[in-house]
């Protein structure tokens, strides 16, 4: 009997080694398939994480190594080594989808004057950063750059303070480099214009990052360059002559596209209001569209800051309307992963019927809007009266025929974008909401095949509460944002103890 139990011991040992070399030898297979596979799982909303179809497609295709160099100090302050993690994970990810025609490499320039010096030339900065150290502020020096090269071309990416909008900087830098034409961007700067240097200079920044922007002035210039993809008209505040709109004219006739940010009333710094007179209408009107002389006011609202005396106060102001998810056309790739963009003294536009192309309206107010027509108020401190509740266009789309005002010439495919206001793009007003990203995405919406549009989406994070819903509802929802899992989480703790008693009293008995 011993003989034969230690002989059923010794098979049960065996078999048990034999299972765990089965197993071992599965995982080991398993972790050296994963290396030969990559790929990511990721739940969040606008997969925040991966890497979009547009990139995976963009870097399989490349036809020559692109070299990825990022310029990142090891020794820097600890609020940064979270930054370092994620952006090697994204920069993983663009190494990993273009089959070895994507390098990267990571490097401290840390004691290399030569290399510091180099990195100085092309546009990467050295970067000062205060750290506690032994109950000291101590100032570290640092780098956060990337250098992105493609055969004898470069682009820089000087500083990386964050990951929201980083694949879409590098997908497009890649393009921008292996693209053979760069798409050209025509911004008008005639006409009393915003400045591009002191009232728009980051919009301005940000075309330059990937298209070719030349300025035109329509007094000066003959015609409009044919080269040119899409001409700019921001914020203009003096009137277009006869032959200043031909020129326009004839750019849209000839196939350009044409995106008019126009304000149809003056405000100026002191409140005082007066009508634009452009004499816009006279070439909007022949493409189907109507630019109105009035301020739309809207219960869902920007909040606006005002000074008084030595006070300064925050208020939801009406003239300021705040487009949410509703507002915003979800037929257009420009507009319809946007949640929230404020409009600060928008005009309306209307539809201009018997003319014009396919009118499609890319952002509207909510239906409790009104307008002011005349004698404009803009006291903030006002008792607003809405007098009657519409719906406003406020950005619409023509596309399809167009027709020439002067003479007889049309054309079939025409593309126009037409925003009544052009504030939403000045530099104290871009960062509210989407407003960046909306100006980015009509430009290149005009401009390029609308790819990249997706991934700057990613980035979107806003997600207001709603303009319709009542002070109390909103309220509502805040508190149980706060204190709601709180509540739910203590609920079900006493729930728990109380069937615990319960039960343990019955054991008792």
């Amino acid at each position: 009997m011993k003989i034969l139990n230690k002989v059923k011991k010794f098979k049960n040992e065996a078999s048990l080694g034999i299972t765990i070399s089965i197993i071992i030898g599965i995982l080991v297979m398993i972790n050296f398939f994963s290396y030969q596979i990559f790929h990511r799982f990721d739940l969040t909303k606008n997969e925040d994480y991966s890497l979009s179809k547009v990139t995976k497609t963009l870097v399989k295709n490349l036809d020559d190594l692109v070299t990825i160099k990022a310029y990142f100090s090891k020794e820097l302050p600890s609020q940064y080594l979270t930054l370092n993690q994620e952006v090697a994970d994204i920069l993983d990810g663009y190494q990993n989808y273009s089959k070895g025609k994507i390098k990267v490499e990571f490097i401290d320039p840390k004691d290399d004057k030569k290399l510091k010096q180099n990195l100085q030339q092309k546009g990467v900065p050295e970067l000062q950063f205060n750290v506690m150290e032994k109950d000291k502020f101590q100032v570290v020096n640092g780098y956060l750059g990337l250098v992105i090269e493609y055969a004898d071309k470069t682009e820089i990416i000087p500083v990386v303070q964050d990951t929201n909008n980083l694949e879409y900087t590098i997908t497009s830098n890649i393009k921008k480099l292996t693209s053979k034409t760069t798409p050209i961007v025509g911004f008008v700067t005639s006409n009393g214009s915003l400045s591009l240097e002191n009232e728009i200079s980051k919009a301005y920044g940000s075309l330059q990052e990937l298209y070719d922007v030349r300025l035109i002035d329509l007094v000066k210039e003959k015609n409009i360059d044919k080269t040119i993809n899409t001409l700019v008209i921001a914020g203009p505040k003096e009137k277009f002559s006869q032959d200043d709109l031909k020129k326009i004219d004839e750019f849209v006739m000839n196939g350009g596209s044409l995106l008019l940010l126009a304000d149809g009333v003056k405000v100026e710094n002191n409140l005082t209001a007066s009508k634009n007179e452009l004499d816009l209408n006279k070439l909007l009107n022949s493409y189907g569209l109507k630019l109105n002389n009035d301020l739309i006011l809207d219960v869902s609202s920007g909040i606006a800051s005002f000074n008084q005396g030595f006070i300064t106060f925050n208020i939801n102001y009406p003239f300021w309307p705040k487009v949410l998810k509703g507002g915003f056309s979800q037929d257009n790739v420009a507009t319809a992963k946007l949640e929230s963009l404020t409009l600060p003294w928008v005009s309306s536009l209307e539809k201009v019927e018997g003319s014009g192309g396919k009118y499609t309206s890319l952002l509207s107010s909510t239906n409790k809007a009104w307008n002011s027509k005349d004698n404009f108020d803009l006291n903030p401190q006002q008792e607003y009266e809405n007098k009657s509740a519409n719906q406003y266009d406020l950005a619409v789309s023509i596309e399809g025929k167009l027709k020439s005002p002067f003479g007889d010439k049309t054309i079939e495919n025409g593309r126009i974008i037409v925003v009544s206001d052009s504030d939403f793009l000045r530099d104290n007003f871009l960062t509210m909401g989407d407003n960046m990203a909306f100006f980015q995405n009509l430009v290149d919406s005009l401009s390029l095949d609308q790819d990249l549009i997706s991934i700057r989406a990613k980035g979107v994070t806003s997600h207001p509460i709603s303009g319709e819903l009542s002070e109390n509802n909103k309220l509502l929802i805040r508190y149980l944002n706060v204190f709601g899992l709180t509540v739910v989480t203590v609920g079900f703790g006493l729930f728990r103890y109380s069937s615990r008693r319960k039960k343990r009293s019955k054991k008792t008995d």
